[in-house]
């Protein structure tokens, strides 16, 4: 049977099952368990199946990925995050749409701690909404930057997400964590200027408000106590790993227990919010496990059949600068984030987007942190991104579908200029890891 035939029956079975409602991970485990069987000698294929299971899972790289996502728990639910955002209140003058500014700070010093979209998105909703809507803040100003900036975490390190791409495309995770650091920031420092424009040009979105002003004195007393011992974990995850002391890793699990000794100084540490933390990070890692060695024999099965080597010599037989190509990609990706979401797509498009990058002879890293802000923008593409899916649950009641998608268009808008910006000048991805310890 032709490559190209064997790529469009796995891929039509693959579709068919997930809109009928089948689970992600048990989609791809069914086109996994039915095609070892078809192309890999009947029951001897199952326990190739098995032995690539077990390999995905069974290395250092992943662990990372729970260590995190129990930091990001455990930050969100001892309430340290609605301190921090006071701290910055206190901080921040009389600018256009002050409290949206704020959104775009808090997500961005949430992403150093918490490593999870959906957490930032979350807790930005429910810290800042209220008060935005109580000030007469309208919709643009107060759903946009929140969904914006609760997405910097998938690019911003710690990014659960980031070490997933790191292991399901076989390169280092902590190079891949500092090259993505740059672009997060990029975004962020975008999401400001537009709300500074937009709300200068539009007064009405964003009204000023009378602040009770603080002495000097107050506001580093403030952030002595409720920020600066922050970055003891900022320092554990990113540091560390920038200065070759620590594998990511060792970062994690040293961050982790700053996190864990912090909610405890902070007296928001208790049983309840250790328990609850546990089990959530225990749901969350299994999920993102099962579809991490769905990937790995996806990958396997489409190497044995001959369906990747073929994919390579019809992309590469073009005549196209390798650019093309990439930008070729970037659109495919785009257009399955309206209706899936990034794990999906990772383990869908990883296996056949990296061989082809390899064989054109490209960065790696490069096209990993293109591909993982494209996954930023799919949590927050309509009609089914991840993203808007939490802020309506955390938006104010009388607030429709229709609203958070208007809102999160300008935010997207944003994100395709940093894409385009990666895509012109890799350095942005590529320089930092430069400097980066052995």
């Amino acid at each position: 049977m032709e490559w190209w035939a064997i790529l469009l029956i796995l891929f039509c079975a693959l579709m068919f099952l997930l809109i009928i409602g089948m689970p992600i991970a048990f989609s791809f485990l069914t086109i996994n368990v039915v095609g070892a069987y078809v192309f890999w000698n009947g029951s001897v294929g199952w326990s190739q199946l098995i032995l690539s299971v077990l390999d995905s899972i069974n290395h250092f790289t992943i662990l990372p990925v729970p260590l995190f996502v129990l930091m990001g728990e455990i930050m969100f639910r001892s309430g340290i995050a609605g301190k921090q955002m006071d701290v910055l209140d206190s901080w921040i003058g009389r600018v256009p749409g002050r409290l949206s500014l704020m959104a775009v700070g808090g997500g961005a010093l949430f992403a150093t701690l918490t490593g999870s979209a959906m957490a930032g998105t979350a807790m930005l909703g429910k810290i800042l909404v209220p008060d935005m809507e109580a000030r007469g803040y309208k919709k643009p100003m107060t759903l946009g930057p929140i969904l914006g900036s609760g997405g910097l975490a998938i690019m911003i390190p710690p990014s659960a997400l980031g070490v997933l791409l790191a292991a399901l495309a076989n390169f280092s995770v902590g190079k891949f964590l500092v090259a993505i650091l740059i672009p997060g920031l990029i975004m962020a420092f975008l999401y400001a200027i537009y709300i500074i424009v937009r709300c200068m040009i539009q007064p009405e979105l964003a009204p000023p408000y009378k602040k009770e002003t603080i002495s000097l004195f107050l506001k580093i007393k403030l952030t002595l106590i409720y920020i600066f011992p922050l970055t003891a974990i900022i320092f554990s995850v990113i540091g560390l790993i920038f200065l070759g002391v620590a594998t990511p890793t060792e970062s994690a699990a040293l961050g982790t227990l700053v996190a864990f000794i912090l909610a405890a100084m902070y007296r928001g540490l208790s049983w309840d919010i250790v328990k609850g933390s546990l089990q959530s990070t225990l749901m969350t890692t299994v999920m993102m496990f099962m579809i991490l060695t769905g990937s790995a024999a996806f990958s396997q099965l489409l190497a044995f059949t001959g369906a990747s080597s073929g994919l390579i010599e019809f992309a590469t037989a073009f005549d196209v600068s390798p650019i093309v190509i990439v930008i070729c990609m970037q659109i495919v990706l785009l257009l399955l984030g309206t209706f899936m979401e990034p794990l999906s797509i990772m383990m869908l498009t990883v296996p056949i987007f990296f061989p082809i990058i390899e064989e054109l002879g490209l960065p790696i890293f490069w096209f990993g942190a293109v591909m993982l802000l494209n996954m930023q923008m799919a949590s927050t593409t309509p009609p089914f991104g991840l993203g808007l899916f939490v802020m309506k649950g955390v938006a104010p009641k009388g607030t429709t579908i229709g609203d958070i998608y208007r809102s999160a268009l300008p935010f997207l808008c944003c994100d395709a200029i940093a894409m385009g910006l990666m895509l012109a000048f890799p350095a942005i991805v590529l320089w930092l890891p430069m400097f980066m310890g052995e």
